[in-house]
């Protein structure tokens, strides 16, 4: 299913402390790649902290989008989460959005003071959490929510963000999928091999918009995409072959299964060069051209 939506390029950063990370966003934004996407591990003692990482990023590029790939919402309370987001926002003059996570490697979040959730209430928490960042970017006074895990009793909302900030949601199992279907306006799974496995999910996330009353096209999806672009000629499996393969099978996820954004997730030096300019001009085009053909 092709839902029409410009087809954009993003850089999944890892945020090595020890690696000159702002130069990379520079050269990120300088090659006309359109976001930077930072995975969100405060526990990992080789990463810098992600939001300050993302601060520091939007001061040195003037367009490029940041986001988080995806916040780990045990660790970040959601009020204040969204006061952050909207701030960020304002400050880089519209060019955030919110990857939201319900949380993972519980052992690492309980040893930095944050609780162990089932995966039961960890979807509950996610649920809550999204309904509470709403209500802080309303812009309304004296605001209200009373849920298990999050709770707002009378917290006034401000700043506003400069754009409608999309929230967007880095999850895989049914029941995160009809909350991302119902209340979110985004989904970033990471792609690791299995084609079929995330068209499922991307089939169960549009079923539970349908079912939600919404048109499955208002939902972006971002995806992740790790893999390896190969100087040679042969494939060991998608997305880890010759530019060619990379070309084809992207378009194929753009038009086919109404991918919008790919963020490339790839070691080596000649990763980010040969995608800029091999790969994202030619995807580009390829699209433009079925999109035409199809009309």
């Amino acid at each position: 299913m092709d839902y029409g939506r410009e087809v954009t390029f993003g850089y999944f950063l890892i945020p090595n402390a020890a690696d000159p990370l702002l130069d990379i966003a520079r050269d990120v934004e300088r090659r006309g790649l359109d976001s930077i996407g930072i995975q969100d591990h405060p526990y990992q003692r080789r990463f810098v902290d992600t939001w300050t990482l993302m601060s520091m990023i939007a001061a040195v590029t003037s367009r490029v989008t940041i986001f988080p790939d995806v916040v780990n919402l045990p660790l970040r309370p959601p009020a204040v989460l969204a006061k952050s987001a909207a701030s960020l926002d304002l400050l880089s003059g519209g060019r955030f959005e919110l990857g939201l996570g319900a949380g993972g490697f519980w052992e690492a979040i309980e040893a930095y003071g944050g609780p162990r959730r089932s995966p039961g209430e960890a979807y509950a928490a996610l649920d809550e959490a999204v309904d509470v960042i709403r209500k802080v970017w309303s812009g309304e006074r004296n605001l209200r929510f009373d849920g298990t895990y999050y709770h707002l009793r009378g917290a006034h909302s401000g700043p506003l963000p400069a754009h409608p900030i999309g929230i967007w949601l880095g999850v895989y199992r049914p029941r995160t999928l009809r909350l991302t279907g119902a209340k979110a306006d985004g989904w970033v799974p990471s792609f690791r091999g299995e084609v079929k496995q995330l068209v499922d999910m991307s089939n169960r996330l549009d079923d539970a918009a349908a079912a939600a009353g919404r048109d499955p096209a208002e939902i972006r999806r971002i995806l992740n995409v790790a893999g390896q672009i190969t100087a040679g000629g042969g494939s060991d499996g998608m997305l880890r072959g010759p530019v060619s393969q990379w070309v084809d099978e992207l378009t194929d996820l753009a038009v086919g299964y109404g991918f919008d954004t790919f963020v490339l997730w790839a070691e080596g030096e000649d990763q980010l060069p040969r995608f800029a300019e091999e790969i994202v001009p030619a995807v580009r085009n390829r699209v433009a051209e079925e999109r035409r053909r199809s009309s």
